[in-house]
């Protein structure tokens, strides 16, 4: 399925060089009307390579890490352009990984066990967010699996209890996704889960390819532990809850024990289609 795929959109992705004359200008930055959902992928202008907008929006799933099990509620979009291979991700300001709070079930108290917080705060100021951000190059070509995507999760709350840098992961030690759309091979105790290719569409009035309805999956990542989690009390004595979140969290977790599944769709066209030449 994923190879009949690959084989429409190489041969759609010729039609467009063909047809790809003249570089867009430098100042054509907003995408035209009926492709604005293509903002952030760069013009050519900006990334000489950037031929291809592509934009992957994650609709639902979940993402879990040691014993927390976020559900993925809100859509998470990655914005960006490629070379004609699909290879060599760019996006300008506008474009990346959107940001996307997820709630996390439990809250502070469920990440940290620390009750007494609520003394301080009030269980509304304590309500726990994650926000998936890139830690690194992902790749989005979705017809060489594994689809490796680099990330770390940003935990925040209303009441900045655990601070503004509280990570699970970071740059330098990132969740290492290696996502695909058919059965994982994982080490115990996790055991094969399958996830579900997509379907194909191509739109001959917008000329646009659609992947659409699949199911990326792994769960064989190792998941690292927290970083920059600090409490600071009165304003001024500053706390590390890195052991803490780690401890109650179980982080950080071994490959063989950790899991995503990822419901997703994709949008891609040229580059020149979407801001004009």
């Amino acid at each position: 399925m994923i190879k009949s795929i690959k084989r429409s959109v190489l041969l759609f992705g010729a039609a467009l060089l063909a047809v790809a004359l003249v570089a867009p200008a430098a100042h054509a930055a907003t995408p035209l009307p009926g492709y604005t959902q293509f903002k952030g992928c760069p013009t050519m202008a900006e990334k000489p390579k950037s031929i291809v907008c592509v934009r992957t929006e994650v609709t639902s799933g979940n993402l879990k890490m040691g014993n927390k099990n976020v559900p993925i509620e809100k859509p998470i979009v990655l914005i960006g352009g490629t070379d004609g291979n699909l290879q060599n991700f760019v996006y300008n300001s506008d474009g990346g990984l959107r940001p996307a709070k997820q709630k996390v079930p439990g809250g502070v108290i469920g990440l940290t066990g620390l009750t007494w917080l609520l003394e301080f705060f009030g269980i509304e100021a304590l309500t726990l967010y994650a926000t998936t951000e890139l830690a690194g190059t992902p790749d989005v070509n979705i017809f060489e699996e594994p689809v490796e995507l680099p990330i770390k999760a940003h935990l925040e709350t209303p009441s900045g209890v655990l601070g503004k840098n509280c990570y699970i992961g970071s740059n330098t030690n990132p969740i290492k996704l290696n996502l695909i759309t058919g059965t994982t091979s994982p080490p115990a105790p996790n055991k094969p889960i399958t996830g579900k290719a997509p379907s194909f569409e191509f739109n001959e009035t917008n000329m646009i390819s659609y992947l659409k309805g699949g199911q990326f999956v792994d769960n064989s990542f190792a998941a690292p532990g927290a970083n920059g989690c600090t409490l600071t009390l009165f304003g001024f004595i500053p706390i590390s809850l890195n052991s803490i979140v780690n401890s109650q969290s179980g982080v950080p977790s071994p490959a063989g024990t950790n899991e995503t599944r990822q419901n997703f769709n994709v949008e891609m066209t040229d580059s020149e289609i979407v801001y004009g030449p």
